[in-house]
């Protein structure tokens, strides 16, 4: 049975979409299916290629956050049944909402047919999520310093108080940089405790963090127009509040929250070019992966079905 925090989850989830779709429709109400597809047309072979490279480098990058886990656990294994575990679990994941199904389960079954523990397993999900999350911090921290005005497009605040936040952010990531090199007492989330990662494991993972975003905010960046584009370092910004927003929301795929938090920080550019820029992202990051992922989570459980009955009937 679903726990009551599953549960709550699931409805704080189903809260969000409402909520977005509700506030998305009064922004899209007046526009029509022709000026969206004119939208969509307008962006260039060069630019699809170049977003569909980007899905291909947030991919890689993801199945990266599993190879620095399995170093950091001491564990060997091919790179390809990592790929392919990694790509199948954030496809799933980032669809159907961590509140309705966990990547922990695809992982659970893979890792498991390859001899990792329970435990191994619980410490590689919690050390993905800790590399995601210095990744939004590592990354949330230097476009704050490199853009202090980035925060005047949701609020009115002063941009010493922008570059604050943002030297904040990198501090701490030096911190836990520091915990590493001086090796100190473990961390403790909750009932896992981590022991801080060898040093050369945690600059793998302040590259691999920030390079998954890096990619994923590139598909939407190359998807819109150049006329009044405000950058990629703008881009990249409102595409780190939009997805730590959507995930903390528990919104399947986040929708309608990216959406919303994209039109309300790009106010220069017109609302069907985002919209369009938003549907070659969920197109190439979201719904293609998704569809891949179901194929490749009933190929292996139908080699393990093969398996299981195989040595049944060796006997």
């Amino acid at each position: 049975m679903m726990k009551r925090s599953d549960a709550a989850w699931t409805l704080i989830g189903i809260v969000a979409v409402l909520l977005s779709g509700y506030l998305l429709y009064h922004e899209i109400r007046t526009i029509s299916l022709d000026d969206l597809t004119g939208s969509l047309k307008a962006i260039s072979h060069k630019n699809w290629i170049l977003a569909a490279l980007a899905t291909l480098g947030a991919y890689a990058a993801l199945a990266w956050y599993d190879r620095i886990a399995m170093a950091h656990l001491g564990r060997h294994i091919s790179w390809w049944f990592i790929t392919l575990c990694s790509f199948t679990t954030y496809a799933l994941a980032h669809n159907i909402g961590a509140s309705v199904f966990s990547g922990a389960v695809v992982r659970y079954r893979a890792y498991r047919s390859k001899g990792l523990t329970p435990q191994e397993i619980g410490i590689l999900i919690v050390f993905c999520s800790l590399t995601f999350a210095l990744g939004v911090i590592f990354a949330a921290g230097i476009v704050l310093v490199l853009n202090p005005h980035l925060l005047d497009r949701v609020v009115d605040v002063e941009p010493w108080i922008t570059i604050a936040i943002g030297c904040t952010l990198l501090g701490l990531v030096g911190l836990y940089t520091i915990g590493a090199w001086r090796q100190m007492p473990a961390l403790r989330l909750g009932k896992w405790t981590i022991e801080y990662p060898r040093l050369p494991i945690v600059g793998r993972q302040l590259l691999a963090g920030p390079l998954e975003l890096v990619c994923a905010a590139a598909i939407i960046y190359f998807a819109l127009p150049t006329e009044n584009n405000p950058g990629y370092l703008v881009i990249l910004g409102v595409f780190l509040a939009s997805f730590s927003l959507a995930l903390l929301s528990h919104a399947p795929g986040g929708l309608g929250v990216l959406e919303v938090t994209f039109l309300a920080a790009l106010p220069e550019l017109q609302t069907a070019d985002v919209l369009a820029a938003l549907i070659v992202f969920r197109a190439f990051y979201l719904l293609l992966p998704f569809a891949m992922a179901i194929l490749i989570v009933l190929g292996f459980e139908y080699g393990q079905w093969v398996k299981k009955h195989s040595d049944t009937a060796e006997p």
